[in-house]
């Protein structure tokens, strides 16, 4: 079932009831790449549907991973670079099922990405898990 985690009084809401979501009272969580957190503002862990910010510090590198199926990012500010391109504040860049790249911010980032289900990653320390 999905759900925003930390959303005062979800609980009390009924089942078809929309949810306003205070995203500045959501808490920050670290993900499994260092200098990367995030605010879920909706998941489903069943599913694996995630809506998330995510907040990107100078130079990290996310890396190299698999879109299991499509993935939607917009740039809020500052700015994400691949192999492919480079997506910018007010950019929009979509990725569908089975691309793969490693993702980098040289100058940091804020973006709200939307998953069908998680990324499945390819190297390092985190091959073979799911960012979650």
């Amino acid at each position: 079932m999905a759900n925003t985690p930390f959303l005062e009084g979800e609980e009390k809401l009924a089942r078809l009831a929309s949810r306003y979501v205070a995203v500045e009272k959501l808490p920050w969580k670290p993900t499994p790449t260092p200098g990367i957190d995030m605010k879920i503002l909706l998941e489903d862990k069943e599913t694996g549907l995630l809506t998330a910010l995510f907040r990107w510090e100078p130079g990290t590198e996310l890396p190299l991973h698999e879109h299991v199926e499509i993935e939607q990012t917009y740039v809020l500010s500052g700015s994400i670079v691949d192999d492919e391109g480079e997506c910018r504040e007010g950019d929009y860049v979509w990725r569908p099922k089975g691309n793969r790249h490693l993702a980098r911010s040289p100058n940091g980032a804020l973006v709200i990405s939307f998953f069908l289900k998680p990324n499945k990653f390819l190297t390092g320390k985190f091959k073979g898990q799911e960012l979650k």
